[in-house]
């Protein structure tokens, strides 16, 4: 809640960065994290609206729940070789951003990871990736198509809920083999079932 910190350099040495250690911080336009870092907590960066970029070390494993929420000003993010899970509500409002790759070796993408992106148009998805969390991809307005790898064996309800601009869903598995809930993808979009390459 520290509202009027600009910016701040955490030091070498430094290996984690505790649950909402930044949360609050409005006004932070940029971090430095250290290449030690390995874990980084929940809510760590919730609500650094101000923050523009951030670029995660290697190391870090895991993206936690809401670590990036809300950070509405957030135009690009680097996600490590090394993370193997986005959690619930990571990047939850990030609206300004644009485009995230996703790197091989994430295997889940957490409940509303991605929810209310409403700026991001694409979005890659790694072959690694087996499940998609209810309402992963709900309100983001932009998104034009999305491929679904041939590994997803789950996706959640709503995940494409309020997906104004979504044509059509490629989907890289055999029809039928993807258990979930209503996706909620407007009667509009083309699902095509495209089996494995």
């Amino acid at each position: 809640g520290c509202s009027s910190l600009t910016s701040i350099t955490i030091p070498e040495g430094v290996t984690s960065i505790g649950s909402s250690a930044f949360n609050g911080c409005s006004s932070l336009t940029s971090i430095t994290i250290p290449e030690g870092v390995t874990s980084i907590g929940k809510y760590a960066f919730k609500d650094c609206s101000s923050l523009t970029s951030i670029t995660i070390p290697e190391g870090v494993t895991s993206i936690e729940q809401e670590t990036f929420a809300y950070c509405s000003k957030l135009t690009s993010i680097t996600i490590p070789e090394g993370v193997t899970s986005i959690g619930s509500d990571a990047f939850y409002g990030c609206e300004s951003l644009t485009s995230i790759t996703i790197p091989e070796g994430v295997t889940s993408i957490g409940y509303s990871a991605f929810n209310g992106c409403s700026s991001l148009t694409s979005i890659t998805i790694p072959e690694s990736v087996t499940s998609i969390g209810s309402s992963a991809f709900r309100n983001c307005r932009a998104l034009i198509s999305i491929e679904i790898p041939s590994n997803v064996t789950s996706i959640g309800s709503y995940v494409f809920e309020n997906c104004a601009s979504l044509t059509s869903i490629n989907i890289h598995n055999v029809e039928g083999s993807i258990t979930g809930s209503p996706w909620g993808a407007s009667s509009d979009v083309e699902i095509h079932w495209l089996g494995k390459p």
